[in-house]
């Protein structure tokens, strides 16, 4: 598994994080099992493997930190979202922005356009090319205005 999958499938859990009545721990013990991802398989493809000790921690930090700072991400994405609510923002597209965030916040050996190109081709995958386009200005506009390298 290369990283790009496993930061995908932190942002599955994220996502699932948004309507799960289990903490994230739960989930992630639950989620990250090699008999979860054979139930998964089928569904998608970025399951075919399931994560290596190293995976599994890169994608608990991701899943842990998106959880612990959801209200500071979730403001970033409010803040940038000129002329949307945070409602109205669908739940894939703010669990994508918010590992991106996350990232670049709190994982600096991860290279900020790296975080941002990352989540752009994996909203590709999962949104309509006017949300792309939405979550790539959201994250430039944050990196251009909150980050100071």
């Amino acid at each position: 598994m290369v990283r790009n999958t496993a930061r995908e499938i932190a942002i599955h859990l994220s996502y699932e994080l948004s309507f799960t009545d289990k903490t994230v721990d739960e989930l992630l013990d639950d989620r990250l099992t090699a008999e979860r991802f054979a139930d998964l398989v089928d569904e998608d493809t970025i399951y075919e493997t399931a994560p290596d000790a190293k995976q599994a921690d890169y994608i608990r930090r991701l899943v842990r930190g998106v959880n612990e700072h959801a209200y500071e991400l979730d403001s970033y994405i409010s803040k940038y979202a000129k002329g949307w609510s945070f409602a109205r923002i669908p739940l894939v597209a703010s669990a994508i922005m918010r590992v991106a965030m996350y990232e670049i916040l709190y994982m600096p050996d991860i290279p900020n356009g790296v975080a941002i190109n990352e989540a752009v081709e994996i909203a590709k995958k999962y949104e309509t090319p006017e949300t792309v386009k939405f979550i790539n200005g959201i994250l430039g506009s944050f990196v251009r205005q909150e980050i100071t390298e």
